[in-house]
């Protein structure tokens, strides 16, 4: 199986977005209010935020009253969109062609022309991991944590009144 390693980024973005659902506030979300939720850096996570804006799944509003909010529902949120936004949309694995140094650097030309067999690997473990990805939503996400944790959304809201 091909392991995929994201930064912290991904996952502090994913459960903020699920953060906002539940809050459901209808107004913006202070970063220093979100990263306390998770007791993360404010600045730091307000770089996957401004990411997360940028791919239109959050919105941003400046200000003394400002924040974020979602720019879309959950279910239209797939963990391929988080990926994308915070680790942007190149492959995570590059070829280099070592396969042409060393004794390789006297292999046929013919030969090297053919596709490299450990790219071609990576290549379709890589894209069946970005499907599963796209087919997983932040809603799925959701209801799952609501069916172990019921009264996850109150506990966030009241925990969310509080600070």
């Amino acid at each position: 199986m091909l392991e995929m390693r994201m930064s912290q980024g991904v996952e502090w973005a994913a459960h903020c977005c699920l953060l906002l659902d539940w809050l459901d506030e209808g107004r913006p979300v202070p970063t220093g209010k979100l990263a306390a939720a998770f007791e993360v850096a404010p600045a730091y996570l307000n770089k996957q935020l401004q990411a997360l804006v940028r791919a239109d799944i959050l919105v941003s509003t400046a200000g003394v009253r400002g924040g974020f909010e979602l720019a879309r529902p959950l279910n239209k949120i797939t963990l391929m969109d988080i990926v994308a936004a915070i680790e942007g949309p190149e492959d995570a694995f590059e070829c280099t062609e070592i396969r042409k140094r060393g004794p390789g650097s006297s292999t046929p030309e013919r030969i090297l022309r053919m596709p490299c067999q450990v790219t071609t690997a990576m290549r379709k473990a890589e894209l069946q991991w970005r499907r599963a990805l796209a087919a997983t939503t932040l809603a799925d996400i959701g209801h799952n944590v609501v069916r172990h944790v019921p009264k996850i959304a109150e506990n966030m809201q009241r925990w969310y009144a509080s600070v």
